[in-house]
């Protein structure tokens, strides 16, 4: 889910590919989908996560900016348990998982198909790093639907992580 206030971070891939030259590579919309409104109390608003608008149009991607070294993402919040935020059992591993252990959801691009599945990936912000294991995709080809939690499309430079790594990183709870 996407976050209002968000955190730009560095990320170190555990594992990644390398595709010919990736740094030459750029990442453009794949399109466009029109957002509807959620039916009543089906779009969960936990860490301020956006719901889609009658008619607004969302940007879609079915990639996101090359891997390297340390890659720059926007960091946000996100429940990965049961009720939470998140939807459903994560992608990975079907499980839900506890808001105290450290988890994120990639981008799709990123996501890779799931290749990055239960791999860690290394969080450096506020002075601080965390590695967390990444056990969901946040869709950035698809939203506004039941299947999304009637949420937006992420971004494609996101990673959606559980509150564990906020805490790790020492971000005030207030700036969440």
């Amino acid at each position: 889910s996407t976050v209002g206030t968000s955190l730009l971070v560095l990320l170190t891939f555990a594992t990644f590919t390398c595709c010919l030259d990736a740094r030459l590579q750029a990442c453009q919309p794949s399109g466009k989908i029109r957002g509807i409104k959620p039916p009543p109390g089906q779009c969960n608003p936990e860490n301020d996560s956006d719901c889609c608008r009658q008619g607004k149009m969302y940007t879609t991607y079915k990639c996101s900016p090359p891997v390297t070294g340390n890659t720059k993402a926007v960091l946000t919040l996100n429940s990965f348990q049961k009720g939470g935020d998140g939807g459903g059992p994560s992608e990975c591993d079907n499980q839900y998982h506890s808001d105290d252990t450290p988890v994120v959801a990639l981008s799709t691009g990123w996501y890779s198909g799931g290749d990055r599945c239960l791999n860690y990936i290394t969080i450096n912000a506020n002075g601080r790093s965390v590695k967390a294991k990444v056990v969901d995709e946040c869709d950035s080809t698809m939203g506004c639907d039941d299947e999304h939690d009637y949420q937006p499309p992420c971004p494609n430079n996101i990673v959606d992580a559980s509150k564990a790594v906020w805490k790790a990183l020492g971000i005030p709870e207030g700036d969440w």
